[in-house]
């Protein structure tokens, strides 16, 4: 289990449900939510690093789920919340995957919006309707600060993660009188397996480090922190903000 160092009493025997929780950032919540006594179930694409990480971790239930998928999501959504009411959900299921402007094919331009904004919404839609019955749940929607940056190469990807901020906004205000908090965490440069895998090197590990107002790489653990909290009752007065964890990557 991740010890992050705070702790949370009133996340402790709280469902959270996530998405895109097999690995990266996804898994290291996956980790801090188990850590503070929470019920988590999270669903991902790839089979054998969820099962994995359910092995690894108590009190965690891995489901297989295509997000991109809608109605086996709302499928699989509704199967948790029978055996669980939902406290909260993280929609964390995304995929940054870099093309060129002139390569973006419309099938592109489509799954990179289902894959990173689609089952956002779908999923909130679908969690939303028993935490409004309770009169109270808390989501957490997944930004980037790419979008911010104009970041190149990842056009398809950066109009999803903008379109979050609207949504992030526009849902805690639908949601609000129903007791649901609805919030946003805005990574920065997050080094973990996969970007260390695809596009780490020396030279770009300096870039960010140049860019940053903070002086040290930022990694998943530092994003779990800031979901904990949201999560919790001490964030009870926060809805519709978007909180972001980049270093001061954004101020340039």
């Amino acid at each position: 289990m991740s010890d992050l160092g705070a702790r949370y009493p009133s996340l402790q025997g709280r469902c959270v449900l996530l998405t895109g929780g097999a690995s990266g950032i996804g898994a290291e919540m996956v980790r801090a939510f188990a850590g503070q006594g929470c019920h988590v179930a999270f669903l991902d694409i790839d089979h054998d690093a969820g099962v994995a990480l359910m092995a690894d971790v108590a009190n965690t239930r891995f489901i297989t789920c295509d997000v991109t998928d809608i109605a086996a999501l709302r499928q699989t959504i509704a199967r948790v919340a029978d055996k669980h009411a939902i406290d909260i959900l993280v929609n964390n299921a995304a995929s940054d995957q870099r093309q060129v402007m002139d390569t973006v094919e419309p099938e592109d331009w489509r799954h990179a919006l289902s894959v990173n904004l689609d089952h956002q919404f779908f999923a909130t839609q679908e969690a939303a309707r028993g935490m409004a019955e309770r009169g109270s749940g808390c989501i957490i929607m997944m930004g980037s600060v790419s979008w911010m940056r104009g970041q190149p190469g990842l056009a398809p990807y950066t109009t999803a993660k903008a379109a979050i901020n609207g949504l992030t906004r526009t849902m805690a205000r639908e949601l609000g009188a129903s007791g649901i908090r609805v919030n946003c965490i805005v990574p920065g440069a997050i080094r973990t397996e996969r970007q260390e895998r695809l596009w780490h090197s020396p030279e770009t590990n300096q870039r960010f480090l140049d860019d940053q107002a903070l002086k040290f790489r930022l990694d998943a653990s530092h994003v779990a922190r800031m979901a904990l909290f949201l999560a919790s009752d001490e964030a009870s007065g926060c809805t519709g903000g978007n909180f972001l964890v980049d270093a001061g990557l954004t101020l340039n």
